[in-house]
């Protein structure tokens, strides 16, 4: 164990949970369990984000199609009590549920409670124990799958590293249940097009909802937080005694020695585009640097509807993103101002009521 790990997020599938899909099991929790005691024996804070409600639900509708939302909805609700209850089981500490959407995680004012719900239970040894809530989201609410939330709650507990388990090792240059000539990378530097390449399909028997393409942008996600992020093998005791040990099971993505701020980090990786502002090919100013120099006047098109508040993109006519922000006009007015023929009505409008976007709620998406 890294004796500079003040706090980590372990991350746990519902291949793990249950894996026959007949309740939960405790068969592999509890060597992950053995691993979470003594991470807090050593004085490193555990932040655990744990799938599997509908896994474990899924044997009290033995009828019923899973495909079926209202069904999964239930699933989740009648699974997620049981989850709950054998992680307890495995533990002489006290654990706390939080259920968490999307839509909690991007309003910002939402995402601070959470934040600090997080450390106060750590603050009193209790064992956070955090899953989507599977019941009430919607697509439009919900984040999907637990190895990006997973890296979006890494950021809100300022962890220093995010452990995934997987039903592999780490990362593959090609698929190993397929390839048996698969090479393990024990550790990936810089995220790019081709270790997305390298990521297959989704986890093997189908029980979760993620992939290894999903463990990668999770930890894209937490390296930009200056988080260490390890993909290992949640199978294997194996894996959790090398990490206790100080050796890398699986593979380990280096945290950024720049992370990003905490605010940019949130804008850019949490926060969901509820539509787009389009400008003209040549506007290409440092918006980082000027959010004000947008103006109605650059203004080629508004897609989508969004209110005051929302999170928006700003990108060029070819498709070049500018920048991710807050929208301090509605998609409506946005487009009643940017109509005017009248350029001077807009300007003095604009002029009275703030800028469209503020540089202190905003992330430079220039770089993607």
């Amino acid at each position: 164990m890294n004796k500079n790990w003040k706090r980590i997020v372990v991350k746990v599938g519902s291949a793990l949970i249950s894996p026959n899909r007949k309740g939960c099991s405790s068969h592999y929790l509890l060597s992950i369990a053995q691993f979470i005691v003594k991470c807090r024996a050593m004085g490193t804070q555990v932040v655990l984000v744990s799938s599997g409600s509908v896994a474990a639900g899924a044997h009290q509708f033995p009828d019923c199609e899973r495909s079926d939302i209202t069904i999964k909805k239930a699933m989740a609700a009648a699974g997620q009590t049981e989850m709950i209850a054998t992680w307890d089981r495995l533990f002489d500490f006290p654990s706390a549920q939080i259920l968490l959407t999307h839509a909690d995680l991007r309003d910002r004012e939402r995402y601070v409670s959470i934040r600090d719900t997080t450390f106060s239970l750590l603050e009193h040894n209790i064992l956070p124990i955090i899953n989507e809530n599977d019941t009430v989201t919607t697509d439009k609410l919900k984040v999907g799958d637990n190895d990006n939330l997973s890296a979006m709650v890494a950021s809100a507990a300022d962890a220093d590293a995010l452990i995934i388990c997987s039903d592999v090792d780490g990362l593959y240059d090609k698929n190993p249940h397929t390839h048996d000539d698969a090479t393990l990378l024990s550790k990936v530097d810089n995220i790019d097009a081709d270790i997305y390449a390298m990521a297959g399909g989704a986890v093997k028997g189908g029980v979760g909802t993620g992939g290894m393409r999903t463990k990668i942008e999770a930890a894209e996600k937490a390296v930009s937080h200056g988080i260490d992020t390890y993909i290992i093998n949640g199978f294997t005791e194996l894996s959790f005694n090398m990490l206790l040990n100080g050796k890398n099971p699986g593979t380990h993505f280096t945290a950024y020695e720049k992370p990003m701020a905490e605010n940019e980090h949130w804008m850019r990786h949490t926060t969901r585009a509820q539509g787009e502002v389009i400008v003209e090919n040549e506007f290409a100013p440092a918006l980082c640097d000027n959010a004000e120099s947008l103006t109605s006047k650059e203004i080629l098109d508004v897609k989508g509807e969004f209110s005051v508040g929302d999170t928006i993109i700003v990108r060029k006519d070819d498709g070049t993103k500018l920048v991710k922000a807050r929208s301090n006009y509605s998609s409506c007015l946005l487009n009643f101002i940017a109509n005017q023929e009248d350029d001077d009505f807009a300007s003095e409008f604009e002029e009275k009521t703030g800028p469209i976007i503020s540089k202190k709620n905003l992330a430079n998406l220039e770089k993607e």
